[in-house]
């Protein structure tokens, strides 16, 4: 600081180290009023020794202080030499069996994974070493501050709850009364100091006045000295705190930043002193210099005197933290004394001053006073009760203050709430008493009041201020997952009622999230303005563990199970009971079946992607399912009154939406969309949002006709014109539609058999299925290590954490995978276990597109290395729970089968439909799902029972009047043998054999007499259309090698007439060859007329070619398919002159001029392989349409461009980036025009 500015340091009184602890004791000790002459003391002695002057002298004053004014009470509460009164007290006291140790910023912390209560339980290290754990699955931290260690709490530990230091010896006395071990008359004198010290700390802590202290400190002789004060905040940059002082007090830059530092540190620092005026004078400087863009910073002139007394008051709090230490009796007379009302009735006990004032005190006061709380409150297992009541009737206040204030959250009283609400037995006992978790939910809607016109969570148009707000009460939310933490094994009356009550306030914090943040599909131009999205998946993703362990203590109990279901169905039906104006009824028909339901286009209309009242009734379903509460008490329950379309409506469009996303059809909605859409499916998330939505899903399908399901899902994906019509096979071509209509419909067509398989096939959810929670982390790490080996900290990232952190891998991970050891380089890493690949799901509902494409080629590659056949079928399915089996009549019902059915026909009949492999490939494995499924029905059906699951023989019959399509099995059998789909062969194989499998396990039981003629007739059949097709294949294939072995001899024989000298010498031709040769056209030399009238007519020789895409031969005529050759056009400079020379203009060069420099040339070369020109074009275009899927998968890098044109021949896979068209020579074509009277090329 500049010291022309500042007085001189006045020197210490002499006569301080003259004042005897000892004579003072006793002097207060013979007092009437104790209060009266404790406050004499201090007003004389406090301003002498702290607050001398600009810079202070810490040591000095703490030296003094402890002679001077901590000495006496020492003396006083000891009644002796506090040397030897305070080591009587330790020896007299009983060790705790609590450690309690407060760490400090960056001491190392440890948590035991395998018996830690929750994550919060930590120990020190000197504890942990000396406990169990040691030896057990840990985790290692480093503390923020002001947590203690939980050695020695019961309830903190499943077992090994003591180290070796606080183990207790024999007998458990925790509720003996630690004042027995204290002497009464200093049990006495304890209590008076205590009370007296306690309140002048906390009075002067939370006095306001700048200028003048109580009336009990005043001094007589009253000096002019004041300090210019200024307070840390979290608002103003290191930066312009340290320019603003420079401005300011006219200091160095380095005396500004040491200012800076001190303030950031303790919270606040004196930067001037002198008299009032002076001081002042910098006030005004900071405030106007720190107020322009923000609130100013926090600085107030104050008098030595006052601050003299608080720098004492955090000196005195840091001693009784000190002092209780030596005895539990003497913390058990501070928490009396803390706790105990005062004469103004409610939170006018100490404990709740300081709990109130807690955002007017600087940063350095409320440490202190945190940690006095913590060693004497919170470890003191009677008076930690009470405390936690206090702290909870003041919840609201508290949060409120914090939420206003702007200090971290580690510096505010509310912090506390770790220490409390994360104790089973405490939490119990508040939500019962005090119902808490009522008070908590409110606290945090109260704080968000920006809601629209439907009482939504509204984001959009927040301002700075309330986007600060809404960071800071994030932290009730971890509040709210503390209490609920540890879920209780023993129900009362009160605790069932009081949940409920907060089960109610839940249900209306999620009732306006609900819908929240709806967004329309733009159209025509692109979004100008990215809404605000992340504020709600904040929300979202801080409720997740909240919800899943609201989900817990409803299993933990019938009657609250039962209770929570009701409760929630009736907000999910006032949410979305009625239909709106715009959602006007309509009625859809196919296959016969006709259901009601509403005009709803998810392009079109507002949706949205935040649903968590029917993902909480999802949840609360399958608890139903998996406790067999939907069992045992069905009359409890309203299921008569669930309405299964109005439970699947808005999960359903939800999924629609992400269909459209991927289909390409929202692009215009920028990039909020897509992040969205990425966190909905992220393993963060997903279990309360893209996992439920499946289940209600589910839920609501185990209900209904699974035919009307299947109409209102062709609704919603806006596919119910494509598949209604009767002439559905008769799509309407992609040559005659846009070309990005037709690929989105593909999109959706493909999105939407997903969802049927998803539903269908995710069974490993506990309650859905007949599965445990370790069959669901089993499959999770199965599909994760089915795409690559992993490293262990890679697969954790994949898996979704509890609310403890714990994924459970380490449970299961040795039985699926193999631990490969990390070489001198590089990582371990797991690998799946070979027998383990069977399980493996191609459309496992978890993999993002670029994980499964990647999984389904590491599955091939690894069945082609062991040389099997690269099926993936769909893998045994476990069985569903009664509650969901209907589930499984979705694959057999009618609608289905006719979806089978026309993309089925529509690959049959590839070339004038518009369809995609991907379609294709779905369906297959629809078809593959329930031959399994009728496998199991037929392993495991009972002797009385009939099997009603009949897919088989409902895919051997055709298709009804007035298509008459033929029967899938047989549109199977035609695939099998289209070249076109050759990937797809071996599933096609795959699903016959299992065909003919199932249809011989119905041949030996006698389930089904009727379906067993059925069976044979149709196989009989389906084995006669096979030995035709086989015996049709084999006669085209010893005609074509015929026609090879012709065209060989005619080449033989060219070659030998144009080298006739060369076999002169020969023996003579074979005789075959004679033959052919004998029976040539010959014309002689003499009679050749190359021009003119008389020209020779030279004998037609007929041309055949065959596609190599589609196998069709065809002759070369003008009135053929067009045919072409794949071909490369490059530029070429091998006969330049010229080289050097450099095209000015290109798109003006003319290539078919040529410089007589030949600077640069054309070059077309190619293979030779010939196509038709349609197949070469559907060709080509799927190769473009693969590359754009591919685009938004992982873009693997190519040898050849699409975009600029280039493919692989189909045969040769040589570069190519043309076709040429293969013509007939000149005369034959001018004679063939001239015969069909027509002009110009035909390709």
């Amino acid at each position: 600081m500049a010291s022309e500015l500042e007085p001189e340091v006045p020197a210490f009184d002499q006569s301080l180290p003259e004042c005897s602890a000892e004579k003072t004791a006793g002097k207060w000790l013979q007092a009437t009023d104790l209060t009266r002459e404790v406050y004499q003391h201090l007003a004389h002695y406090v301003p002498k020794i702290y607050c001398r002057g600009p810079n202070p002298v810490p040591q000095k004053e703490d030296t003094l202080a402890q002679h001077v004014l901590l000495g006496p009470m020492e003396w006083y509460l000891c009644g002796e030499d506090p040397t030897f009164g305070f080591s009587k007290l330790e020896q007299a006291n009983k060790p705790s069996h609590l450690c309690g140790r407060v760490f400090k910023v960056g001491e190392p912390t440890y948590s035991c994974r395998d018996c830690a209560v929750d994550p919060t339980c930590v120990l020190c290290m000197e504890c942990f070493l000396g406990s169990i754990h040691r030896d057990h699955r840990y985790r290692m931290t480093t503390s923020g501050g002001g947590g203690f260690c939980d050695c020695g709490d019961t309830e903190a530990w499943k077992e090994g709850p003591y180290c070796e230091k606080h183990e207790l010896n024999t007998s458990e006395i925790e509720e003996e009364d630690p004042l027995v071990h204290l002497p009464e008359d200093v049990i006495g004198r304890t209590y008076n100091i205590f009370a007296i010290m306690f309140h002048y700390a906390v009075e002067i802590l939370t006095w306001e006045k700048e200028s003048e202290l109580p009336a009990d400190l005043e001094m007589v002789e009253k000096s002019d000295t004041y300090y210019c004060m200024l307070f840390n905040d979290e608002v103003h940059t290191y930066e312009q705190v340290i320019y603003t002082l420079q401005k300011a007090v006219n200091c160095t830059q380095k005396e500004a930043i040491g200012f800076a530092t001190t303030v950031d540190r303790d919270g606040r620092r004196s930067v001037r002193y002198g008299d009032f005026q002076y001081c002042e004078q910098a006030k005004s400087v900071i405030v106007r210099n720190t107020s322009r863009q923000t609130k100013p910073l926090k600085v107030q002139v104050m008098h030595s005197s006052i601050v003299a007394h608080q720098n004492f008051g955090l000196k005195l709090l840091s001693w009784l933290g000190s002092i209780i230490g030596y005895s539990d009796g003497l913390r058990r007379i501070l928490c009396q004394v803390g706790l105990q009302e005062g004469p103004d009735g409610e939170n006018s006990s100490l404990v709740d001053r300081l709990m109130l004032n807690d955002s007017k005190l600087w940063k350095g006061a409320r440490s202190v006073y945190h940690q006095l709380f913590m060693s004497s409150l919170l470890m003191d297992l009677k008076y930690k009760k009470l405390f936690a009541i206090r702290f909870a009737k003041n919840y609201e206040r508290l949060q409120s203050d914090y939420v206003t204030d702007d200090h971290d959250r580690e510096f505010s009283v509310a912090d506390l709430s770790v220490q409390i609400f994360t104790v089973p037995s405490l939490a119990r006992m508040l939500i019962t008493e005090e119902n808490l978790l009522t008070i908590i939910i409110k606290t945090f809607m109260d704080h968000l009041r920006h809601r629209d016109a439907q009482g939504r969570f509204q984001f959009e148009r927040y301002t700075a201020l309330q986007a600060f707000k809404f960071r800071r009460v994030q932290s009730l939310i971890l509040d709210l997952k503390y209490m609920l933490i540890s879920k209780p094994t023993e129900w009362s009356d009160d605790l069932r009622q009081k949940f409920l009550e907060g089960f109610d306030a839940f249900l209306e914090l999620l009732k306006c999230m609900q819908g929240m943040d709806p967004i329309t599909r733009q159209v025509g131009q692109h979004i100008e303005m990215e809404p605000e999205w992340e504020a709600a998946f904040t929300l979202q993703m801080k409720l997740t563990h909240v919800i899943s362990m609201m989900q817990d203590w409803c299993a933990s109990d019938e009657k609250v199970l039962i209770e929570a279901y009701k409760k929630c169905l009736a907000v999910l039906m006032r949410c979305h009971g009625g239909f709106t104006d715009d959602e006007q009824p309509i009625t859809l028909s196919i296959c016969g079946h006709s259901v009601e339901t509403i005009r709803y286009c998810v392009s079109q209309e507002k949706v949205s992607i935040h649903l968590p009242v029917s993902r909480l009734l999802a949840g609360l379903h399958v608890l139903l399912s998996k406790s067999e509460v939907a069992y045992k008490f069905p009359e409890l329950l309203p299921l008569s009154e669930l309405s299964p379309p109005v439970l699947i409506e808005h999960p359903l469009r939800c999924l629609v939406l992400c269909a459209q996303v991927h289909a390409g059809m929202w692009r215009r909605n920028g990039f909020s969309l897509v992040n969205q859409i990425y966190y909905y499916h992220n393993v963060k998330c997903r279990r309360e949002m893209f996992d439920k939505d499946i289940i209600m899903l589910q839920t609501g399908v185990s209900m209904m006709d699974p035919n009307h399901f299947l109409m209102i899902m062709l609704s919603r994906f806006e596919l119910d014109q494509i598949f209604s019509s009767p002439d559905c096979g008769k799509r309407v071509n992609s040559e005659l539609t846009h070309k990005d209509v037709v690929q989105q419909n593909n999109t959706l067509i493909e999105e939407m058999l997903y969802l049927i398989i998803m539903l269908v096939g995710e069974r490993y959810s506990p309650g859905v299925g007949q599965v445990s929670a370790t069959d669901e982390i089993k499959r999770e790490i199965i599909h994760q290590l089915s795409i690559k080996p992993m490293a262990h900290s890679e697969l954790v990232k994949s898996l979704p954490e509890d609310e403890n952190k714990e994924t459970g891998m380490e449970t299961v991970i040795e039985a699926v995978a193999h631990f490969k050891k990390p070489g001198l380089t590089g990582r371990g890493m797991y690998e799946l276990k070979p027998e383990c690949a069977k399980e493996f799901n191609l459309y496992f509902y978890h993999f993002s597109r670029a994980e499964q494409s990647k999984a389904e080629e590491a599955q091939r590659k690894l069945k082609r290395q062991n040389k099997e056949d690269t099926a993936l079928p769909p893998p045994v399915p476990p069985p569903f729970c009664p509650l969901f089996a209907s589930l499984v009549n979705i694959l057999q019902s009618e609608v289905m089968l006719y979806i089978m059915r026309t993309i089925l026909q529509w690959a049959v009949e590839h070339n004038g439909h518009a369809w995609s492999e991907s379609m294709l490939q779905r369906v297959l494995h629809l078809i593959g799902m329930a031959l399994q499924e009728e496998k199991q029905h037929l392993e495991n059906v009972m002797e009385e029972h009939v099997v009603t699951f009949t897919f088989t023989q409902k895919i051997s019959k055709p298709g009804e009047a007035p298509n008459n399509s033929p029967s899938i099995l047989a549109m199977l059998e035609t695939l099998q043998n289209a070249p076109y789909l050759e990937v797809h062969k071996d599933m096609i194989r795959w699903i016959l054999k299992t065909f003919n499998a199932i249809k011989k396990m119905r041949e030996s039981s006698s389930t089904s007499p009727v379906a067993e003629t059925e069976g044979t007739v149709m196989e009989e059949s389906s084995r006669d259309k096979d030995k035709a097709e086989r015996k049709r294949k084999a006669e085209i294939a010893r005609l074509r090698r015929e026609k090879i072995m012709a065209q060989m001899s005619e080449m033989q024989r060219h070659f030998i007439d144009e080298n006739k000298e060369l076999f002169q010498q020969t023996l003579g031709l074979d005789a075959s060859n004679a033959a052919v040769l004998d029976h040539s056209p010959m014309v002689s030399d003499t009679t050749l007329t190359a021009l003119g009238p008389a020209q020779t007519q030279v004998p037609k020789q007929r041309q055949f070619v065959t596609c190599i895409l589609c196998q069709e031969e065809q002759e070369v005529k003008v009135e053929s398919k067009a045919m072409v050759l794949a071909a490369f056009v490059q530029r070429s400079t091998v006969l330049s002159k010229n080289r050097s020379k450099v095209i000015q203009d290109p798109e003006t060069y003319d290539p078919l001029f040529m410089h007589p420099d030949l600077s640069c040339g054309t070059h077309t070369g190619s293979c030779g392989h010939i196509m038709h020109a349609h197949c070469w074009q559907r060709y080509f275009d799927s190769v473009q349409a693969k590359e754009q899927r591919r685009q938004q998968r992982l873009r693997l890098h190519t040898s050849y461009d699409v975009e600029n044109g280039e493919f692989l021949c189909p045969l040769c896979e040589c570069l190519s980036n043309t076709v040429i068209p293969l013509l007939l020579p000149p005369r034959s074509a001018c004679s063939s025009y001239g015969s069909i009277g027509t002009v110009g090329p035909r390709c």
